[in-house]
């Protein structure tokens, strides 16, 4: 009798369990994922109902079949919350924006490349944009050049996606990250997580009882 765990309900992206295993054989993984070998699915089956565990398919191409012992319940959980923590470590690229001027100063000029520099490393892409004024459309190439020194101050952290091109009256650029976002959130789980390890270190260390230091001995008597 197939182990009535078959009443689940199933969508038909599901791999096939139990009872809705139909073939006569299957190469049978054990729950502790010892290979048992190729054994008939009424085999199958009983030991995993032996086991209250559930008899699932793992690899329906393959020939026989490839299934295996396990609590499918945990099993589905397990993969939901790796497909949320996934989601939730993914995120879309952002295009920022940083604008300057041809005649733009040295001051206004780094703020405007550590504010860049901020955005690649957080995985977004950068719009370099020149806004030109009057007579400065003119003078095309020296917008390059601007742009130009630019993507070389920010090499360290974004390699160039677009070339400087004319925008009507102004001249784009885009910086593309050498991170994307998922990396840039998984680097920074990982060192929060060294972080709290290594804290947590420091409290066991610092809170361990001193050494009693040995009793002085007595002075000679005179």
């Amino acid at each position: 009798m197939a182990p009535t765990r078959t009443t689940k309900e199933f969508r038909i992206s599901d791999p096939r369990t139990n009872d809705r295993i139909r073939v006569p054989e299957v190469r049978l993984v054990g729950p502790a994922g010892e290979q048992v070998g190729v054994v008939r699915i009424e085999v199958a089956l009983r030991l995993a109902q032996e086991a209250d565990l559930d008899l699932v398919e793992v690899a329906p191409n393959s020939k026989p079949p490839v299934v295996k012992i396990m609590d499918y319940g945990k099993f589905k959980y397990e993969a939901a919350q790796k497909a949320k923590e996934a989601r939730r470590n993914q995120a879309n690229t952002v295009l920022k924006e940083v604008r300057f001027r041809l005649k733009i100063e040295a001051h206004d000029y780094t703020t405007k490349l550590k504010r860049a520099e901020g955005f690649l490393q957080a995985g977004d892409k950068v719009k370099a944009m020149i806004l030109f004024r009057g007579r400065e459309q003119s003078r095309p190439e020296q917008g390059v050049r601007l742009l130009r020194k630019f993507a070389e101050d920010v090499a360290e952290y974004g390699t160039v996606e677009s070339n400087p091109t004319i925008d009507g009256r102004n001249m784009v650029m885009v910086i593309a990250p050498h991170k994307n976002k998922s990396e840039v959130k998984t680097e920074q789980n990982a060192q929060r997580a060294a972080n709290k390890e290594a804290a947590r270190q420091a409290r066991g260390t610092t809170g361990a009882e001193p050494e009693a230091a040995p009793a002085a001995e007595p002075a000679p008597a005179e």
